[in-house]
């Protein structure tokens, strides 16, 4: 049982904001009896938030979710949780705030049936208010979810409350949710000017009159600006009142260096403080132009994106802050400074995490309107719930500075005819209702003007083109005086170190559908030479090409970051995980991520590959991505093969080489002076195991990562490419195994595990702490190999 006990209220705190992620009971299956108070959940499993039960499942061709969705089961859910509110707390008006209940929620407090929502990616609240007991008397609250209903996506969704939940006790005068808007009408280096409307609930059913004082605080908490509203009238519910800020020599946010402020707003009640809220700020100026792209704090810039699905690879769709972190860190390192949140609006913590690492979002609402594109998805449901759904995602995130752009669909169906021309209209409006300060658009597919209904609507402020690079060139004239960017780009498939030759060729596939498709490989793989795409698609050189040369393209968003769980393109069972990812599923960069950190990033970069174990005399394609130098030489056990130099718009160089065994070395120079060198080894019998944990101090939270990468070497110390070694894992200590993986599409271990095979010499196991703060030791085995311990710190 929870129990909301008075120190908290002792602090005089106007606002609580309590973590209700802890003493969950979870039942897999339908008990309709379960929203009843007096029900016995006595035998259910207890389990904290976010929780996904579809990750921790078995994969089936016989799931109803398909490959599409990863092959893992859904079905229906309950969950229970019992807690006590202490009676200083009577007076309180009191909500329950999901981030996200993947699908059909609905939700009872004491036998009361709070309400539904079957959007799985909304956020939203409930007031408990009148519904509690207090004191020693027992609250339940009981939350049935429904993803029964097959197929109802075309990926992977999890299943359950799989995103964060919090109580919150408020004043009766207080913020409304989401009650704050701020916006920076005029930026510049020595002046900015700050706007913050804010909408204040009275639920006291009477006129009051209050005073409002809202402070901008740098980073280190000084107060830079305030403003004071005396004598405010509250007499309706909701009351909107606007205040403005100059804020002198502001520290910009940028994907360089994103400054961060906050405002801190107080409301005071006959001189007492009744409510304080916080808002983020980040003070920055942008702007999208037809013939120029796209500029931040007025210096041209282009949008290096990539699109994401909202799972965590072995985690599945449960929320966890480190995972999210760790993916970002993997891509603003490979040059990334911008995510599509594909195709839905994202964990209100994944934002934040973008406004302090500086990415810029297409926040993306929808991947269907009303015409469905799977037999049970929300199409379903777009009657009823699109203007809420909408809505709610821009009062949500509207404050966050990474936010530049607002997205009402992807691929929408609705293109085609004249319905998407009073669609659009409406979603534009809706979302220029409650912000105009971003652009709208729609990731589109159609790029002749008069067959895009969408386009035709004139409600667009951006417009975003799916794949077809071809035509970029022309969009100047195509769509005369239009902002333009490349809102998905690629489905380029790579399968992480397996390699296909000759690799000078280029394959399209999977036009027939996976059923029909007969061109891949046996073992399910795809080449990573990056010399394999989607029938629709394009290679990630291809594309990048393009973009890079052409001013008008404000940049582009690349299908996909990581792979992602479902849609296998174009594999049938077993496959059942994406191969658009330049990282893995496991997080383990593919061979193409280098050529994005070449072309992206200032750092030097060189990298060739392949692997240098291969049957003598075999004819082997090796490929160098580099940069910052003129050239790059090859060296065979000391003999050099040549050099190669990037000519016209070439993005690597590569050689075409007679397999020995022994070391190749690759030198790049600029100006005759080497710059790097690499040298890759044939590489002996497989002996030992290493382990490699991204962080080793950790907090002792309960939801802290270490994300444990694990190498079958050599005796010489190398990864043995071929190593597929069954890898046990033991902990001693503070914590549990929080998933494990490695990176393999068509892999049918489970994720929730303690064991996993290595997929070419790597695999990778997530460790997640307790609450107690202790040292953590993991043990790797397997039979035949030296095994390895890491220690972890807990604190």
């Amino acid at each position: 049982m929870s129990l909301l006990t008075s120190p908290i209220f002792a602090q005089n705190n106007p606002r609580t904001i309590l973590d209700f992620d802890k003493g969950w009971r979870f039942y897999l299956g339908d008990e309709p009896k379960a929203k009843d108070v007096a029900f016995n959940d006595s035998d259910w499993r207890k389990l904290p938030l976010p929780h996904d039960w579809s990750i921790e499942g078995q994969f089936s061709e016989q799931h109803l979710s398909t490959t599409q969705e990863g092959a893992l089961p859904t079905g229906i859910g309950w969950y229970r949780k019992v807690f006590t509110v202490p009676i200083s707390a009577k007076n309180k008006a009191i909500f329950i705030e999901f981030d996200g209940i993947y699908r059909n929620s609905e939700i009872w407090i004491n036998g009361h049936l709070l309400g539904i929502r079957p959007y799985g990616y909304s956020s939203f609240r409930y007031e408990l208010s009148k519904y509690l007991k207090f004191g020693s008397e027992k609250n339940t609250l009981a939350v049935r979810v429904d993803n029964a209903a097959q197929p109802n996506s075309r990926w992977y969704t999890g299943s359950g409350i799989y995103r964060n939940v919090r109580l919150v006790m408020t004043s009766p005068i207080a913020v409304n949710q989401w009650g704050t808007f701020v916006t920076t009408p005029t930026v510049s280096n020595q002046k900015a000017t700050v706007s913050l409307q804010t909408s204040i609930r009275n639920a006291t059913r009477k006129s009051q009159t209050i005073r409002i004082v809202s402070t901008i605080l740098d980073t280190f908490g000084k107060a830079v600006a305030t403003q004071t509203a005396t004598s405010v009238q509250l007499k309706d519910t909701l009351t909107i009142v606007s205040q403005q800020f100059d804020v002198s020599n502001p520290l910009l946010w940028s994907v360089e260096k994103p400054y961060l402020y906050k405002i801190i707003t107080q409301i005071y009640s006959q001189n007492q403080l009744v409510d304080s809220y916080e808002t983020p700020l980040g003070i920055r100026y942008f702007h999208f132009d037809p013939a120029t792209g796209f500029s931040l704090n007025g210096q041209p810039m282009k949008i290096l994106g990539v699109c994401l699905h909202h799972d965590l690879g072995a985690l599945g769709a449960a929320v966890n802050r480190r995972a999210m972190q760790r993916q970002l860190e993997l891509l603003k390192a490979m040059g990334c400074n911008a995510i599509r949140t594909a195709h839905n609006p994202p964990a209100p913590e994944f934002l934040d995490l973008c406004d302090e690492m500086g990415f810029i979002i297409m926040d993306e609402a929808f991947d269907m309107w009303k015409k469905k594109k799977s037999k049970q998805d929300y199409g379903l449901s777009w009657d009823a719930w699109h203007k809420t759904d909408l809505e709610d995602m821009v009062r949500r995130d509207r404050n966050h500075p990474s936010i530049f752009i607002w997205s009402i669909g992807n691929e929408i169906r609705e293109q085609f005819d004249s319905t998407g021309i009073t669609i659009t209209k409406e979603l534009a409006s809706i979302v220029k209702k409650l912000d105009t300060t971003r652009p709208v658009t729609s990731a589109l597919t159609e790029n002749i003007p008069d067959k895009n209904f969408i386009y035709r609507s004139g409600a667009l402020d951006l417009l975003g083109f799916n794949y077809k690079h071809e035509a970029y060139a022309d969009f100047p004239k195509t769509f005369p005086n239009q902002a333009v960017l490349a809102s998905e780009t690629g489905s380029s498939l790579q399968t992480r170190r397996h390699y296909d030759m000759p690799s000078d060729s280029v394959r399209m596939w999977g036009k027939g559908g996976p059923a029909n498709f007969k061109d891949g490989n046996p073992d399910w793989t795809a080449s990573a030479y990056d010399n394999e795409a989607a029938y629709w698609g394009s290679t990630h050189e291809q594309t990048w090409k393009v973009i890079k040369k052409l001013p008008h393209m404000a940049g582009l968003f690349v299908w996909t970051g990581f792979d992602y769980l479902g849609e296998p393109h174009p594999y049938p069972w077993p496959a059942r995980s994406s191969y658009f990812g330049i990282l893995d599923l496991a997080g383990f960069p593919k061979d193409v991520y280098y050529l994005y950190q070449s072309e992206w990033t200032n750092k030097p970069v060189l990298h060739i590959f392949p692997h240098w174990n291969w049957p003598k005399g075999k004819t082997v394609d090796v490929w160098a991505y580099y940069n910052q130098a003129d050239e790059v030489e090859l060296f065979l056990n000391d003999k050099s093969l040549g050099v190669r130099k990037k000519t016209g718009d070439d993005l690597h160089v590569m050689w075409r080489v007679t397999y020995e065994p022994g070391t190749l070395k690759a030198i790049s120079r600029k100006g005759g002076k080497p710059v790097l060198t690499q040298t890759i080894s044939t590489v002996g019998k497989p002996t030992k195991i290493q382990l490699i944990a991204d962080r080793t101090t950790l907090k002792a939270d309960g939801k802290d990562l270490a994300y444990i990468t694990v190498n079958v070497l050599d005796d010489q110390g190398n990864l043995v490419p071929d190593a597929n070694h069954l890898i046990t894992f033991s902990i001693q200590g503070e914590g549990i195994i929080a998933g494990v993986d490695n990176g393999y599409q068509a892999s049918m271990e489970p994720f929730k595990a303690n064991y996993r095979k290595a997929y070419n010499g790597k695999c990778l196991a997530i460790i997640q702490t307790s609450e107690k703060a202790r040292k953590i030791r993991v043990k790797a085995t397997s039979e035949g190999l030296q095994g390895a311990v890491l220690e972890l710190i807990s604190r």
